[in-house]
């Protein structure tokens, strides 16, 4: 560094004289003024003189004291000395010029101007903003008017639901039940009553019930006014009791082979095929199984169809599925043939079924009744041409008419999930032609018709009334029994599905807040959780019917998840979360489900006959239940004396009254009817000598673990806890 920066700097060593401190620092900012000496100035002591002191300097002038606003300045103005010192020789900082810095950006508009000139406009952009701005205000500022809706409130609906009915925030919901000191979420399911009066608080009309229902039937049911004048064939539906020959008859009639097929000789799937006689008129056989866990079968079964045929097996006679199948042909309104099966048999009374026919009020024609009734072999083929002009007489009194030239409608009878086809569902048209290409809608599922095929797996183009075809093009497996409705507004379409998903839910939030208790209850039963796939939804409905009604001392199964379709990863890992057991009736699991349950280590129970699963399910139940405790006496025994023993002590003389006393067993003695302790035999003597047990009759010594206190008269009671499997 220089001297010069080196150098220490003071008021003294710098160039310059201070400035006149004075009111106008205005005037003479930045400039040094020297007071001129006052005229009459004269010093206060005479005898003082400069000649006393001496000065390096000049004589300067007396300067007036400043005041302290004088001192202040005097100390910024040294300070900005120092400065300008300190700085010296280097390049002056420009004043940094106030305002923004793009207003002195360099653009064109300037270099073409003159500099004195320009003066800057906005753009117009930030002219169009303000204006947006301000008119967004302005609408802000406006009292806007609420619109006030019509809400339709079913029994249970969700607080998100709700809000978007009410076209508000869930979140102001929310809130508002929260200053009710009710919490929620907007997962939360509420009854119709607290939600009419929120929709009622939020300034909505609130509307209960469904008005939608009204509007999906009259698109389902707008054509049944007009039957048509077109004839069909009838649709027979063949009900009776488990193995009385419903399927051996069925294939007698069409000459096929069905009973080879089904497992354990029992129909468990709902069928449906063509019979046509004398070449000509066809008839439509519904088959449905006779087991008693398929009653929604059997009812839907009666719900499609024109005509039921009775099968009672004469040598049998009525059973509980005949009455059931009785019931619901009757609430059906359905017309019914009975035909007696099993005639061949050696020693059989058909006329002994004829008579039991009549305690359920069905009287046949040879009693002066209006019931056709026919004896026949399904196995020798007897009397079939005769039960099948029984069913065309039936049909002509009938007079089934239909309109073939409009869009089908028909009833799902089954549905499966193919590996290779996917969803498939045999349907049977009741109305109109369905063809190849058609938009449908069918319960919570809607599709196209790519590919149809008949009874005897034959692809065809188009399907007239009163005939089974099994169709391919749904976008999902949909459940036996729902509604088929050809439409070729998508709108429609649209409508129907949304109205019916909304119900589905629904039900699930219904039966969710009806079977789980938040607050949990003490009494509630246990569960044995279990995943249920079959291969038609038919069979799934029936083994989840059965299982339910299963409850063993309140233990009741969960079925967590039912499905159409093989078993798969997905399966199994739900299984093992939530520690459920498996099972699949008819299919099989795929490769990667096989082998994760392996490293999971868990066992996929697969099933062909309902029964059989039904049965498993029962003993999984009971084996979940701890085994019973069971106390069994051995014997029992009185003391007669107390004798001391150096080795042993206190050793108790009894004599064994009732059974044996045996060494190690347990023990309970009571002294005047009162139990004084309980334990376990720690030794037994019979003559000195050590014994294992002692018969009745016979006395012995004995001593009880850990109790010395025995005194004569006392009862030692000899049992052992047996622990018995429940049953």
């Amino acid at each position: 560094m220089s001297k010069e920066k080196k150098k220490k700097l003071t008021l003294k060593n710098f160039k310059g004289t201070p400035r006149k401190f004075n009111d106008n620092s205005t005037k003479t900012q930045g400039k040094v003024v020297v007071e001129r000496k006052n005229s009459n100035f004269r010093p206060q002591d005479k005898k003082q003189t400069f000649e006393k002191k001496p000065f390096s300097k000049p004589f300067a002038p007396k300067i007036t004291p400043p005041s302290d606003e004088k001192k202040k300045n005097a100390k910024e103005w040294a300070k900005k000395k120092i400065q300008e010192e300190l700085h010296k020789g280097k390049k002056k900082s420009e004043k940094k010029v106030e305002g923004k810095r793009r207003d002195y950006k360099l653009t064109l508009g300037r270099a073409l101007t003159d500099a004195d000139e320009i003066e800057r406009q906005r753009s117009h952009a930030s002219v169009k903003r303000a204006r947006e701005k301000q008119f967004k205000k302005d609408d802000d500022q406006e009292e806007i008017q609420k619109i006030a809706r019509d809400v339709n409130i079913p029994s249970v609906i969700t607080i998100q639901e709700l809000a978007n009915r009410m076209a508000e925030k869930s979140s102001a919901i929310i809130k508002y039940l929260l200053e009710k000191n009710v919490k929620v979420t907007v997962n939360h399911s509420i009854d119709a009553d607290t939600a009419e009066f929120i929709v009622g608080e939020f300034g909505h009309n609130a509307i209960r019930g469904d008005v939608t229902e009204d509007q999906i039937k009259k698109i389902v049911d707008e054509e049944k006014e007009d039957k048509g004048s077109d004839p069909r064939p009838p649709v027979v539906t063949v009900m009776g009791h488990v193995d009385h020959g419903k399927t051996s008859l069925l294939d007698a009639l069409r000459q096929a082979n069905v009973v080879s097929t089904e497992h354990g000789g029992i129909t468990q799937h709902i069928g449906a095929y063509q019979v046509k006689v004398n070449d000509k008129q066809l008839i439509t056989f519904i088959d449905t199984p006779g087991h008693a866990a398929f009653t929604e079968m059997r009812a839907r079964g009666s719900k499609i169809t024109d005509i039921v045929i009775l099968v009672v097996a004469a040598n049998d006679g009525i059973k509980p599925q005949t009455i059931e199948a009785i019931q619901h042909s009757k609430a059906a309104g359905v017309p019914i043939l009975v035909a007696v099966n099993k005639c061949d048999l050696p020693g059989v009374d058909p006329n002994k079924v004829k008579n039991q026919l009549l305690e359920h009020e069905l009287i046949v024609e040879e009693m002066g009744g209006d019931v056709l009734c026919t004896e026949i072999s399904a196995i020798k083929k007897t009397n079939l041409d005769k039960l099948k002009e029984n069913i065309l007489l039936q049909s002509e009194l009938l007079d089934l008419k239909t309109k073939k030239d409009s869009l089908a409608k028909g009833v799902v009878i089954e549905s499966r999930l193919d590996k290779g086809k996917g969803p498939v569902s045999t349907v049977l048209v009741t109305s109109g032609t369905l063809k190849r290409g058609d938009t449908f809608v069918s319960g919570v599922a809607k599709g196209k018709v790519r590919a149809m095929f008949d009874y005897n797996n034959k692809q065809i183009s188009q399907a007239e009334p009163s005939t089974p075809v099994e169709v391919i093009g749904f976008e999902s497996v949909t459940s036996a029994g729902d509604d088929f409705i050809v439409l070729n507004d998508e709108n429609k379409i649209s409508e129907i599905l949304e109205f019916r998903k909304n119900g589905a839910k629904q039900k699930t939030l219904k039966s969710t807040t009806d079977n789980n208790d938040i607050f949990g209850n003490a009494d509630k039963a246990e569960t044995l959780n279990i995943v249920v796939k079959a291969d038609v939804h038919g069979s799934l409905e029936a083994i989840n019917a059965a299982l339910l009604k299963i409850e063993i001392e309140k233990i009741k199964p969960k079925i967590i998840l039912s499905a159409v379709g093989p078993v798969t990863e997905t399966d199994v890992t739900l299984a093992k979360a939530s520690n459920a057991k498996i099972l699949g009736f008819n299919v099989r699991p795929n490769k990667e489900a096989k082998e994760l349950a392996n490293s999971y280590k868990m066992d996929i129970s697969y099933f062909n006959i309902i029964y059989e699963a039904i049965d498993f399910v029962e003993k999984s139940i009971k084996g979940t239940l701890e085994p019973e405790t069971k106390e069994e006496s051995i014997g029992q025994c009185e003391v007669l004396e107390v004798f001391n023993v150096s080795k042993a002590g206190k050793v108790a003389g009894v004599k064994v009254t009732q059974g044996e006393v045996r060494n190690n067993s347990d023990a309970r003695l009571t002294r005047d009817g009162t139990v004084v302790y309980t334990g376990k035999i720690g030794s037994l003597f019979r003559e000195k000598n050590e014994a294992k047990e002692v018969k009745s009759g016979l006395e012995c010594g004995l001593t009880i673990k850990d109790f010395i206190d025995y005194k004569k008269g006392d009862i030692i009671e000899i049992f052992q806890i047996v622990t018995v499997d429940r049953e």
